[in-house]
C-alpha cells in the first residue's frame, strides 16, 4: 500500500514513516520512479506519464509501482515538488529587490523552458512539498529590505508568479507552428499592399514593432517589457508602503 501523498513528498524527512523491511527490497526507489517519469515527460510530454508505461520503462510491474507513487495524480505533484526543488536556489546577485525579484522571474522562466510539461499540472497540493516550499522561502527572500507586511509579500510573489507562467505559455513551443520571423519576412509588404489605407494606426505601430523584432510577435521582447512593468508596479505599492511606515514612525 502507498504512503499518503504528504508522506511520499517528505519521505527524505527524518520523521517521515518508513516501510515494512520484511520481504524482498525493490527494484526501483520512490526517487528514481519520480526521476524517470520527469524524464519521460521531459521528452515525451506529460500525456505519456501513466503508471502503466512508467512501470514498464522501470521494469516492475503497475502494482509495485503504485506503493512508491500512490496514483497518477500524486505522481505529478511529486514530479513537480521534485523539478523545484531541483531549481537552482542561487544567492542572490544585487542588493536591490528588483534585482532580486528579476532573478526569481528568471529562475522561474528557465524552470519551465527546461520543463514544459510544469505549465500542466495545476494541482495545488504541489505546494505542500519541500522543494516548492524551500524554493517559496528563498523566492520571499528577494523582497527582504522593503516594508512590505507578510501578506503583501506573498501576494507580491504570487504576482511575479502568475505572471512568469503566462509569459513561459506564451513561449512555449509548438511543434506545428510557422517560423513566424520567416512568415514576417516574406509576407510583410503584401500585407501593406492589402491593407492599403485601411486601419492606419495598426498599419503605423505595427510596422513600427516588426521593423524592431522581425516578426510579428516576439516573446522575448514581450517577456522584458512585462516584466519591467511588474517590477514597476510592485514598486509603486514598496515605495506607499514605505512610505506610511516612516510616516507612522
Amino acid at each position: 500500500m502507498a504512503r499518503d501523498l504528504i508522506d511520499l513528498l517528505w519521505r527524505d524527512h527524518p520523521d517521515a514513516p518508513r516501510g515494512g523491511t520484511r520481504g524482498p527490497q525493490a527494484k526501483v526507489t520512490t526517487t528514481q520512479a519520480i526521476s524517470a517519469a520527469i524524464t519521460l515527460a521531459d521528452t515525451e510530454g506529460l500525456t505519456a506519464v501513466t503508471v502503466r508505461r512508467l512501470a514498464a520503462d522501470l521494469g516492475v510491474s503497475g502494482m509495485a509501482l503504485y506503493t512508491h507513487v500512490g496514483s497518477r495524480d500524486d505522481l505529478l505533484v511529486l514530479m513537480v515538488d521534485a523539478a523545484r526543488a531541483g531549481r537552482p536556489r542561487s544567492p542572490y546577485a544585487g542588493e536591490h529587490w528588483r534585482t532580486r525579484v528579476r532573478q526569481v522571474a528568471e529562475a522561474d522562466l528557465a524552470l519551465y523552458t527546461a520543463h514544459w510539461w510544469l505549465l500542466d499540472v495545476t494541482d495545488q497540493r504541489t505546494a505542500l512539498g519541500p522543494g516548492t516550499i524551500a524554493t517559496y522561502d528563498h523566492d520571499l527572500h528577494a523582497f527582504d529590505d522593503t516594508a512590505l507586511t507578510d501578506i503583501d509579500r506573498d501576494a507580491a510573489l504570487t504576482f511575479v508568479a502568475d505572471y512568469t507562467r503566462a509569459s513561459a505559455q506564451a513561449r512555449r513551443p509548438d511543434p506545428g507552428a510557422a517560423d513566424m520571423a520567416e512568415v514576417w519576412s516574406s509576407w510583410h509588404r503584401r500585407l501593406a499592399a492589402y491593407l492599403g489605407d485601411e486601419f492606419p494606426l495598426a498599419r503605423r505601430v505595427g510596422a513600427a514593432a516588426g521593423e524592431v523584432m522581425n516578426t510579428s510577435y516576439s516573446p522575448e521582447a514581450a517577456w522584458v517589457f512585462g516584466l519591467d512593468r511588474v517590477l514597476d508596479a510592485l514598486e509603486s505599492l514598496i515605495d506607499h508602503t514605505e512610505l506610511i511606515d516612516h510616516t507612522e514612525r
